[in-house]
């Protein structure tokens, strides 16, 4: 395949806010080396972690292309050993960064085939997220059926598809989200209580969930809210249930006095994805089950919307407004 020698690209020279995300229709196009892929990028994943790393909340080197996964084509591959057979042509979706351009280079290691049956949209719609909500309901928290499991932000990306994998997996799930469209979206795909926090009534949302649970609490609570909700977080999680802390929507969360988790023998997990999947064994494994479910149709994906590339700005500006039910996704 000819490839270009520009292309495309958002990068981000200094940290803030979405306006330092420029585009250009003149970056050079990469070259793969050793264990690496060049990819034409078809479509591409916007995750909150896009905006931490843009803010400087996580600290990366300038300048730099944001984006942590996209679906393509191989147009390259790059010198020496070729483990995983990847051929010129070949459907592949893969975890890495610089997402936000038409061409990137990928690590062979976490780069997969795009199976028959599965669409480039709707992998992105589920790629890094349902890798992630996968990991994190079997080995962060084992969640088993019955349990009771409380869900922020159940309208999110992530959120979307954690309610219907842990409905699959038979757990009694509130969801909290704000606004009426997605408590009727959550309530959708299963949920057996929605909070609308931005109700009069769900205000007070973590009185609420006692209230459900006749004052026992839920076993784990997944939280990628942050600084707004941990504080109730910690209060609603039942007696040596588990805090399960994935994300700073709202900012990050105050330091944590470790003695404050004593009285109800409370434990605090802080899992990354990246964690779970650093063998290719344990890549595999994930991705095979996320395509799974995903043919087979018990895995539902929603995509709030696809943006141009050129319009990257505001779908970080919709991300960070809480305006979006789903997945956002960028087409180069």
């Amino acid at each position: 395949m000819s490839v270009p020698s520009t292309m495309k690209a958002v990068v981000v020279e200094k940290v803030g806010g979405p306006e330092v995300l420029e585009f250009r229709t003149n970056h050079p196009v990469p070259t793969p080396q050793e264990g690496q892929l060049l990819v034409k990028n078809n479509i591409c994943g916007v995750n909150y972690i896009d905006t931490y790393f843009r803010t400087g909340l996580y600290p990366s080197a300038k300048p730099e292309i944001l984006g942590r996964e996209a679906a393509g084509t191989v147009v390259a591959v790059g010198p020496g050993a070729n483990p995983y057979n990847f051929q010129v042509g070949d459907r592949v979706a893969w975890l890495s960064s610089t997402g936000y351009a038409e061409y990137s280079v990928a690590p062979q290691a976490k780069t997969v085939k795009i199976p028959d049956g599965v669409s480039d949209e709707d992998a992105m719609a589920s790629f890094l997220s349902g890798l992630t909500v996968l990991s994190f309901v079997k080995e962060t928290y084992p969640v088993q059926k019955g349990d009771w499991v409380l869900l922020h932000a159940a309208a999110g990306g992530a959120g979307f598809l954690m309610t219907q994998i842990l409905k699959s997996i038979g757990a009694h799930v509130i969801g909290t989200a704000g606004g009426p469209e997605k408590v009727a979206l959550v309530k959708s795909l299963g949920a057996d209580y929605v909070i609308d926090y931005r109700s009069e009534e769900g205000k007070d949302w973590a009185k609420k969930v006692k209230e459900i649970t006749n004052g026992r609490g839920v076993d784990v609570v997944y939280d990628s809210v942050g600084k707004d909700t941990w504080e109730g977080s910690l209060d609603v999680v039942k007696r040596k249930g588990t805090v399960v802390w994935f994300g700073n929507a709202s900012g990050p969360v105050p330091p944590l006095p470790l003695n404050k988790l004593s009285p109800k023998c409370v434990k605090v997990a802080r899992p990354t994805l990246f964690g779970y999947i650093e063998t290719r064994e344990e890549f595999e494994f994930y991705v095979n089950e996320l395509f799974t479910l995903l043919r087979t149709g018990q895995l539902k994906v929603k995509i709030h919307k696809i943006y141009p590339l050129e319009e990257v700005a505001q779908a970080h500006i919709d991300l960070e407004g809480r305006k979006t039910t789903g997945k956002l996704l960028l087409k180069p």
